[in-house]
């Protein structure tokens, strides 16, 4: 969520100059099956990791993604600062490392786990009481005061490049498993993951019309009501699930824009996809299709929609075939909210 918190800075504060705090050696060759899991419109909250735990190869020394390059002595206290790369260390099979969370790791196995970052608001005393060994951050991970002292008190601190589409997924994984000295672990966990995203992604029907999806941001406490256009982190997603970004391919530059008459007209989205939390903050469905404009859209007037969990629609990593699978099963069946 992190990284999506970014993309909408510059259009909440343009929007209403508000600033919001939301709320992303090996194992056995069986683990890389490309058998994506069960589709669903609630994706399990929990994550697979990988048949056998890798054991770490340290110290090994990596180049971050703010330049530096960082040591890693041993990994034995862990603090990934988001959900997505805690998902991540989990799925790896070092689950029992990682001694704190972020508030979007809401998935079962580190649900337990002490709260020491929300967004940007990373608590440097919280993440230190803990005695980690080992900082994984996102690009955006803030503020830098925070960074700097959890810099400044000898714990390495290695920054992954913040992730905006398929693409990324391997690559932030095999970054997490070589800075935990897996890097085999890692090469499994993508080859398993890009094997069932691709399985999901061939049972996607052919449809000579694909349909177009718009992706939303709401969060109706603050009346906030957004439309996701290039660089929103949704385009591939919902390309990968056989349609077109209504947004994107309807000339929206920025990557969210907040939504008007006009801007949805113009999109004609057939489907409209939402975070699960987004929806339930306008009311559900019943409360979306108010919002001046969506009613008047083709997804509006179907009621059209398709709801994904927050803390994994965009997150880019181990269980993305699982979001797709969702989304897929969403648009084309008869599981999604109305």
């Amino acid at each position: 969520m992190r990284r999506l918190r970014t993309h909408l800075a510059g259009a909440l504060l343009s929007v209403l100059a508000l600033s919001l705090t939301t709320t992303a050696c090996g194992g056995s060759s069986d683990a890389a099956s490309p058998t994506p899991a069960a589709a669903s419109t609630k994706t399990a909250d929990r994550v697979e990791p990988l048949d056998s735990t890798p054991r770490p190869r340290l110290p090994v020394t990596v180049r971050s993604a703010d330049g530096r390059e960082v040591t890693v002595e041993q990994a034995e206290r862990v603090v990934p600062l988001s959900g997505s790369l805690s998902e991540i260390v989990f799925t790896l099979g070092l689950g029992d490392r990682v001694v704190a969370r972020d508030v979007t790791a809401t998935f079962e196995q580190a649900a337990a786990l002490p709260v020491v970052t929300r967004g940007h608001d990373v608590s440097a005393e919280s993440v230190l009481s803990l005695r980690p060994d080992l900082v994984i951050a996102e690009s955006t991970t803030g503020p830098d005061e925070a960074m700097d002292q959890i810099r400044a008190a000898g714990v390495p601190i290695l920054v992954v490049e913040g992730a905006t589409g398929l693409d990324d997924v391997g690559p932030r994984i095999e970054t997490v498993a070589e800075a935990l000295g897996v890097p085999s672990a890692g090469e499994e966990l993508t080859r398993r993951t890009e094997e069932r995203v691709a399985a999901v992604a061939k049972s996607v029907p052919a449809e000579k019309d694909k349909p177009r999806v718009a992706f939303l941001y709401l969060r109706g406490s603050a009346s906030v009501y957004l439309i996701g256009g290039k660089g929103s982190g949704a385009t591939s997603l919902i390309e990968a699930a056989g349609a077109v970004d209504a947004g994107a391919e309807s000339g929206l530059e920025k990557d969210f824009t907040a939504i008007t008459s006009e801007a949805l007209v113009k999109a004609a989205p057939d489907a409209l996809l939402v975070m699960s939390k987004g929806l339930q903050s306008v009311g559900g469905v019943d409360g979306l299709v108010k919002i001046p404009g969506i009613a008047q859209t083709p997804a509006g007037m179907d009621r059209r929609i398709v709801s994904v969990e927050d803390g994994v629609l965009l997150n880019y990593g181990p269980r993305t075939d699982q979001v797709l699978a969702s989304v897929v099963e969403q648009l084309y069946g008869e599981g999604g909210a109305r």
